[in-house]
């Protein structure tokens, strides 16, 4: 599924804000009583990194919605003096004008914080909260500097397939893809906006349910940090561990990955969400 592209799998959209344009698929149809989900990307990377995970996650019935961030994709918007909330806000548009919500959000390692906040700001938006390849609240200074070499693309190949592999990919798995779909100036944007939102403004992530699933090899959540979620959120989250996968994880693991989402949200549509 390496030559996957969402346009094969959806339409694309494209919705006017006040904060500028923002370019989406949309994919699928729910069956009644299935939330739609919406996959907010990485660091720096647009949503064609789920690709394959869409294609699974199709199969299984469900609709899918998954926005450009600004500055990839044809979407725009300042990215100059913004937060997380402004980040939030373009995702939380997407399900307003596709009149979606309440649905599951998932993010994907940076965007897990982009999730979370529209879980934060716009629960009303949001019945689930799925993280993918969440960091665990700190890493070592070398792993952001991996992200560093890998979208340089001005830096030695061979370089930057090694820091894809120290920081995203798992032994056996080939990084190469990866080498293209990087923006330097949204990775700028969007770490000036993590040090500019307010812990406190975000990190209780709203109420919804929280699905944590994380690659056995992934180096931004090491062994004793597995548990993260579990010890801050309590019982609001299911932790799934997948091998053989990195911080690369959908992309990685995209059949395991949307399992794991299917089973839960089954789960969680027979208990009410939470409220049983």
């Amino acid at each position: 599924m390496s030559d996957l592209r969402l346009e094969d799998l959806g339409d694309l959209r494209s919705l006017e804000t006040e904060a500028g344009r923002i370019v989406y698929c949309s994919a699928g149809h729910s069956k009644p009583g299935t939330p739609t989900l919406c996959l907010i990307a990485s660091t720096g990377r647009g949503p064609d990194d789920f690709a394959a995970l869409t294609w699974y996650l199709l199969e299984a019935g469900f609709r899918v919605l998954l926005p450009w961030p600004r500055g990839l994709g044809g979407s725009t918007g300042r990215l100059e003096g913004i937060d997380f909330h402004d980040l939030a806000a373009d995702a939380a548009a997407v399900l307003e004008a596709e009149r979606a919500g309440p649905a599951i959000i998932a993010g994907h390692a940076y965007g897990c914080w982009i999730a979370r906040t529209v879980a934060q700001d716009r629960p009303d938006l949001v019945d689930g909260l799925i993280l993918l390849a969440a960091g665990g609240g700190t890493w070592p200074k070398s792993l952001s500097e991996a992200i560093e070499v890998a979208m340089d693309a001005t830096a030695p190949e061979d370089d930057r397939l090694a820091a894809l592999k120290v920081g995203f990919f798992a032994p056996g798995h080939d990084p190469r893809p990866w080498l293209e779909g990087w923006n330097g100036a949204l990775v700028k944007a969007q770490r000036e906006a993590r040090a500019r939102t307010a812990r406190d403004s975000w990190w209780s992530s709203g109420r919804a349910p929280i699905l944590d699933i994380i690659g056995l090899q992934d180096p931004f959540r090491p062994v004793e940090a597995r548990d993260f979620y579990v010890r801050e959120f309590g019982a609001r989250v299911d932790l799934v561990t997948v091998d053989a996968a990195s911080h690369a994880l959908p992309d990685e693991q995209p059949k395991v990955v949307a399992d794991a989402i299917v089973g839960w949200i089954d789960t969680q549509l027979r208990d009410g969400f939470g409220k049983a």
